[in-house]
């Protein structure tokens, strides 16, 4: 086990932090991030027109539409905010003017939009169905514009102009190449760039909402996170877009009195899985909170008020489980027994599907509730998750703190 964790250290951590700091990557999570408060914004919206109280439905159907509003501005707009988030950040991180490189991104974005039977924006573009090309057009459009920059083939203005104008001209020459080149390529040539990324993402996001599929993401994760690598970062620039893109086709059912198509939307990873954080460290802490090892105990007692919200860094690498076999082992089978738990219990209508996002931090059995807006089923079996979490800790934290007895015994 030594020999595998050495080998681990030297030639697997060194690659797979160098991946979950690259640059590229890096825009593409903080994109998906800087909507995070769209999509809560516009779930509020949906909880109360869907509250699950007898007569609210009667009660609420004169102001439904009015109550939609809010959902189409956020969630029908999600890749082009998006495709703008993203751009300014990697506009940023390659230091350039990030304001023109989100209205570089944006604009081309939405000319990849326009339909051309009658020549305007298709909504189905500008939402969730969007966002791999959102996310696309962004990085082509920044590295573009670094590519006009770095050889001066931009038209500077003196340094008196005021900065809204001079930047204003800095975008013309990459913007002229951009919107010539992507207008050829979609009305001259006729080929249809979004529908051309959605068939080339369709296999995972496919295997993403199956049993099989969103075990081996929970795996990745948890594997990720053991050798100190932040798995729910490094991945999320691949799963965000997918996750997303679930949650809002949920809403859109919600809204439209059908059935809740996926499973693992946004917020089935982060609030059913998660539980006190990844790996539902919040049931270890539990079991060691009254540990005959004075420094599990302490341990244990310091990270539980975090681990109420979510954030279980102090648990992680204080008792560690990071690199550490007795641990590990526990900690990738709670994600796995949770991801496989909840699906099925979804999967069978047992407990709704979520449509709601809150924020990451939103308490374990509070969080339940309020992503599947309102199901007291939900919040009963993450009281059961915790509890179901803890067993499987408990033999192991039993066994890492006799070792840590034996070779220090308490007073």
């Amino acid at each position: 086990m030594n020999g595998a964790i050495s080998l681990l250290r030297r030639h697997v951590v060194p690659a797979l932090t160098a991946l979950g700091e690259n640059t590229y990557l890096s825009a593409i999570r903080a994109g998906m991030v800087s909507v995070v408060p769209l999509t809560i914004i516009g779930g509020l919206f949906m909880v109360v027109a869907f509250l699950p109280l007898p007569g609210w439905e009667a009660f609420v159907a004169p102001y439904a539409q009015l109550l939609q509003v809010p959902v189409t501005a956020t969630f029908g707009l999600l890749a082009v905010f998006v495709c703008f988030t993203t751009a300014y950040d990697l506009g940023r991180r390659l230091r350039q003017e990030a304001v023109v490189s989100a209205m570089l991104a944006t604009v081309v974005f939405l000319l990849l939009a326009v339909r051309e039977k009658d020549l305007t924006l298709s909504p189905d573009n500008l939402g969730s169905k969007g966002l791999f090309t959102a996310v696309l057009i962004a990085l082509v459009s920044v590295r573009v514009q670094q590519w006009f920059t770095d050889r001066n083939l931009v038209i500077r203005l003196p340094a008196g102009v005021p900065p809204v104008v001079y930047e204003s001209f800095l975008s013309l020459s990459p913007l002229l190449f951009l919107v010539v080149v992507f207008w050829v390529i979609r009305f001259v040539f006729g080929i249809d760039l979004d529908h051309l990324v959605q068939t080339a993402f369709q296999p995972l996001v496919f295997a993403l909402n199956t049993l099989p599929g969103i075990l081996v993401y929970a795996c990745a994760v948890t594997l990720l996170w053991s050798v100190g690598i932040n798995g729910d970062n490094a991945l999320d620039a691949i799963v965000a877009p997918i996750f997303l893109q679930y949650l809002a086709d949920n809403v859109a059912a919600v809204a439209a009195g059908q059935p809740l198509p996926f499973v693992t939307a946004n917020g089935f990873f982060t609030t059913f899985v998660n539980v006190g954080g990844t790996g539902a460290t919040l049931a270890l802490a539990l079991v060691l909170v009254r540990s005959r090892d004075p420094g599990f105990r302490q341990v244990s007692r310091l990270s539980l008020p975090t681990q109420v919200f979510q954030i279980n860094e102090p648990i992680f690498f204080g008792l560690p489980i990071v690199l550490n076999p007795i641990f590990m082992v526990p900690y990738v089978l709670n994600a796995v027994l949770l991801t496989a738990g909840t699906y099925l219990l979804m999967e069978w209508h047992l407990i709704q599907r979520p449509f709601v996002n809150v924020p990451w931090t939103t308490p374990p059995i509070i969080g339940h509730y309020l992503v599947t807006g309102g199901d007291w089923r939900a919040a009963v079996w993450g009281a059961v998750s915790i509890v179901l979490a803890m067993f499987v800790y408990y033999p192991f934290a039993r066994a890492a703190e006799r070792a840590r007895l034996r070779i220090n015994p308490s007073p």
